[in-house]
């Protein structure tokens, strides 16, 4: 008698994805690149859960350095005004821009929110130095560190900005700041303030 033998199929294998490797369990940050070579090594996109640490880097060397630009940029959101101190809001408010992003371009968002940082990070800055009772201001070139955290500012300062005296929704100037900052727009508000910067610069070098 002879013993039939059944080939069954092997089950599906999906791959897990690891702790870290997606911002709010959706995006993917390893495959975003940063074309500002300056600012790779500062932009840290890996996010273990919910993007809230408590502010544990905060007393550390450059602990900011550790922390996901993400939350970063939540943080900035809740600076001043009616959004202060009101981080679920603020998160849920970027979550649903990063979504409404991938749904009009069908693109990574987060590429798109790493194009605007390095769109809106300014090269020169301005100091005044003082000689004898005379200062005058002087041109300097901006750390990375630095150029990040002013580009992480006018973005959150540019979206809080379009809600006042308007019926747009924080998602929704999110969406508009960070879309116009990713192509250069000097209609947005962060890469005006760093256009502006730089040519201050120029003329006080």
């Amino acid at each position: 008698m002879s013993e039939e033998v059944v080939e069954q199929e092997a089950p599906e294998v999906r791959p897990i994805a690891g702790i870290g490797t997606k911002v709010f369990g959706k995006w993917d940050a390893s495959e975003v690149t940063c074309r500002d070579p300056g600012l790779a090594p500062y932009v840290n996109l890996t996010t273990v859960g919910v993007p809230h640490t408590g502010g544990r880097h905060a007393n550390a060397w450059f602990g900011k350095s550790k922390l996901s630009v993400v939350e970063r940029y939540v943080n900035k959101l809740m600076r001043t005004g009616k959004y202060t101190g009101k981080k679920q809001g603020a998160m849920k408010a970027f979550e649903q821009a990063l979504d409404a992003m991938a749904e009009r371009s069908g693109d990574n968002p987060l590429q798109l929110f790493v194009d605007a940082l390095c769109y809106a990070a300014p090269m020169e800055e301005i100091t005044r130095i003082k000689f004898g009772a005379v200062s005058q201001p002087k041109a300097v070139d901006a750390s990375p560190s630095r150029r990040l955290d002013i580009a992480l500012r006018n973005l959150a300062a540019g979206a809080a900005s379009g809600t006042r005296k308007s019926k747009r929704t924080l998602k929704q100037c999110i969406v508009n700041e960070l879309t116009k900052a990713s192509t250069g727009d000097v209609t947005s508000f962060a890469v005006a303030k760093k256009e502006e910067l730089e040519r201050i610069a120029a003329s006080a070098r």
